[in-house]
């Protein structure tokens, strides 16, 4: 039987990134589709912003925060900062 062309497409988004591992199906496609496929993307935006996405949720925002703290980086700062 034939694989589905989307589970292709995941597979080859996948080698190129480096998206935490844990991450479930959902929060994967709404990175991938939001073209968020290297860490070193979330330095520009802000945890608000990721989970906007449709499919991202607070263990999968965890997850990625780990990540980026593994490497020494974080997301973008929040307004929050800016509002003091």
């Amino acid at each position: 039987m034939p694989k589905n062309t989307n589970d292709t497409r995941l597979e080859s988004d996948e080698s190129e990134s480096d998206l935490p591992k844990g991450l479930g199906k959902p929060a994967t496609r709404a990175l991938t589709n939001a073209g968020y496929l290297k860490l070193e993307q979330f330095g520009k935006v802000t945890e608000a912003e990721v989970l906007k996405l449709h499919g991202m949720g607070p263990k999968a925002l965890g997850l990625i925060r780990l990540a980026l703290a593994e490497k020494g980086l974080t997301f973008a700062n929040s307004s929050k900062e800016d509002r003091s």
